[in-house]
């Protein structure tokens, strides 16, 4: 069904769609350039500015579900688990405020999972170029493959220091914005080859 949709739709507005996921892509590696470039530059600090925000968050997500809870009588609603769901924000909270600069081990583990997400919808995307016969397939490929080891080994080195998951960082935002602008620059010749194919 969904192919159907997609061939049914004007190459143009396709081509279209896909560059606003590119962009999007593109922009998410700059910010996590700009954050590699910050942990670089002030490690603890920015640590610890971290953790507080994701207290904050959580401490204030868990507060309104909290008094929504009260609020809209979910206590006679049998499938709304609102008190519950609050209480452990606020408790997530509570643990980010209390771990302080300890919460950099916690972050490496997130910033390492989402290095390897990316990665992984990058060497898809290199996949589909390489079926759609565009050369610059195998450049993506080795920038996606080379972010996929970093995003392994800042997830599994217990002893990544911050400033280094920074320099890595900033490493996985220059590839994913190279990354990016070379699939751009191809999208409307993909997009009519796979249309023209089907």
């Amino acid at each position: 069904m969904a192919k159907f949709e997609i061939i049914k739709r004007p190459v143009g507005q396709v081509g279209d769609d896909i560059k606003k996921m590119a962009w999007s892509s593109i922009i998410e590696s700059l910010l996590i350039l700009i954050l590699g470039v910050l942990l670089v530059v002030w490690p603890d600090t920015i640590v610890k500015i971290l953790a507080y925000l994701v207290g904050t968050f959580f401490m204030v997500k868990g507060g309104f579900q909290v008094i929504s809870y009260f609020m809209e009588k979910g206590q006679k609603d049998f499938f709304n688990n609102r008190l519950l769901a609050g209480v452990v924000s606020i408790l997530i909270g509570i643990v980010a405020f209390a771990m302080g600069e300890n919460i950099a081990s916690v972050f490496r583990v997130v910033i390492g999972i989402i290095v390897i997400y990316a990665s992984l919808i990058r060497i898809n995307t290199a996949a589909k170029l390489a079926n759609a016969g565009i050369a610059v397939w195998r450049y993506m490929m080795v920038l996606s493959l080379l972010m996929l080891v970093i995003g392994i080994f800042v997830t599994f080195n217990t002893g990544a220091i911050v400033s280094l998951v920074g320099w890595m960082m900033v490493l996985v935002g220059i590839v994913g914005i190279v990354d990016g602008t070379m699939f751009i620059q191809h999208v409307n010749t993909v997009v009519e080859k796979v249309v023209n194919k089907n």
